[in-house]
């Protein structure tokens, strides 16, 4: 009967959490950081702990990760070959070579005019100089087409497995995908290119990857193409775990759409608007056809902002998540998402902001771009999520059993002698019951939890949290106590 007792107020106290939204909060990152109209956000992953923010106009931005004393300083300056004169043009992309540490490349999509075109050029950054780029040193890898001023997507990202250049590129723009770019593989446009930049074929400053769908057709397909059927995928990324590619492609009228990309696969555009036939009240054969994993209707907003799949340390409630926005409401939600069972959708907060884009430092954690020029991050309102992180070779388990009664044990790992506190809170953020704190030598270490306070009162079941400081940086975790 207590086994029954248990599982029926898990199964409601967990139920409860599920069914209500998360609540978090946007906070300004880096307060010295004021860019106009950032686009992108990415590092270089060669250890420097610097964060690199495009300015649409045609500025790359550079500067350090640190919330306090960040001073940007102009990385790269192009704005003389950048045609930003419509709000979907400019500097839109971003990507650093995997080997960047050792060649200094790095890869940017901008749009130009006389001809308009949409152009994928490597920079190199000035030898002796980490902080300042060489605007001499561009080489043009691929030009696309660009018939009209919008639907240029603009992202890319080099593959975590395979190290090729993933780049988004749009329809071509006007409404309804007029050239019928979404569905001609013979194009360049409505589709995500994959592409090997460390070689090169004949002429072009590029290879083909063996295994794209299309490498070596005899129809005349483009060999660059990973996968089609896309409106404007503004913004992709991978999930360093999985691998799995995530995109966030702008709807038409009625609905905007969250996409996990697979090779050869064609998701529907201009045949279909997310799962609905297009345009509206026609039928359509979807047999060939991959649906998004998620739409919304433009009631809830009107031009969706791909993110992350969020593997930060330091808000641990949104570990493996995927976060997106909506750039004309400022809405941000969490899709959790296994390949499986349907995707369940949250809403994380309700914004006032122009949310262009997302971005992760090298240890994953998240940043947003909005229009008012600043860079901001998600953080519990209850102040025990989105702190600073334990410093390296430091650890804090996850509370076992979990959920319990009535006690659970934390173990936790130094790598030095160090000051430590480690303490318990409730929901709204109180201290209830400190379980170790002052100095403790190297070496694993556990305490227990025995759901009391600090006076030996017994606390009510509900969702609790530990942290652990560790010389001044911290970092928190969730447990449940039943009763």
């Amino acid at each position: 009967m207590k086994n029954l007792y248990i599982t029926i107020l898990l199964t409601a106290l967990c139920g409860s959490v599920l069914s209500q939204s998360v609540q978090y909060e946007v906070q300004v990152a880096f307060p010295g950081v004021s860019i106009t109209e950032p686009v992108d956000l990415q590092h270089t992953g060669d250890g420097s702990n610097r964060l690199f923010v495009l300015e649409r106009a045609g500025r790359i931005w550079v500067f350090e990760n640190d919330a306090q004393q960040a001073v940007p300083a102009v990385f790269l300056d192009i704005r003389n070959r950048v045609d930003s004169s419509f709000s979907e043009e400019g500097l839109l992309g971003l990507a650093f070579h995997p080997d960047y540490a050792q060649n200094g490349y790095f890869y940017v999509n901008y749009t130009a005019n006389n001809p308009n075109r949409t152009l994928i050029a490597r920079f190199q950054v000035t030898p002796g100089d980490s902080n300042l780029a060489d605007p001499g040193s561009e080489t043009v890898i691929i030009t696309l087409p660009k018939p009209f001023s919008n639907h240029n997507a603009g992202a890319l990202a080099f593959g975590p497995q395979d190290g090729y250049l993933y780049i988004t590129a749009g329809d071509g723009g006007q409404g309804g995908d007029p050239l019928g770019s979404g569905q001609d593989l013979t194009s360049l446009l409505g589709a995500i290119l994959r592409i090997d930049v460390d070689q090169t074929a004949g002429s072009l400053y590029y290879a083909i990857p063996p295994d794209n769908p299309f490498a070596g057709n005899v129809q005349g397909y483009r060999e660059e193409i990973y996968a089609y059927g896309l409106r404007n995928p503004w913004r992709m990324s991978f999930d360093p775990v999985t691998g799995w590619l995530w995109a966030g492609d702008v709807g038409q009228n009625v609905y905007e759409e969250i996409d996990v990309i697979e090779s050869g696969k064609n998701y529907g555009w201009n045949i279909m608007e997310a799962t609905h036939c297009y345009p509206p009240g026609s039928s359509c054969d979807t047999t060939s056809l991959t649906l998004p994993i998620w739409e919304y209707s433009h009631s809830l907003g009107i031009s969706v902002t791909g993110g992350y799949v969020y593997r930060g340390p330091t808000l641990p409630g949104l570990t493996g998540k995927y976060i997106y926005a909506d750039f004309g409401s400022g809405r941000i939600w969490a899709i959790s998402y296994d390949g499986s069972a349907p995707a369940q959708n949250e809403l994380l907060i309700d914004t006032p902001l122009n949310i262009a884009s997302f971005g992760v430092d090298a240890d994953n954690e998240l940043y947003i771009c909005a229009f008012d020029g600043k860079i901001y991050r998600l953080v519990s309102p209850n102040g025990l999520e989105g702190e600073a992180r334990l410093p390296e070779g430091f650890e804090l388990g996850q509370n076992y059993p979990n959920p319990f009664n009535p006690g659970t044990v934390i173990s936790y790992q130094l790598s030095v002698v160090s000051n430590i506190k480690l303490a318990v809170f409730d929901g709204l953020g109180r201290q209830v019951q400190v379980l170790a704190e002052g100095r403790q030598a190297a070496g694993r270490h556990a305490t227990t939890w025995d759901g009391r306070d600090g006076r030996g009162t017994e606390m009510a079941g509900g969702i609790y949290y530990y942290r652990l400081t560790v010389d001044g940086r911290a970092v928190t975790r969730k447990m449940i106590l039943l009763r």
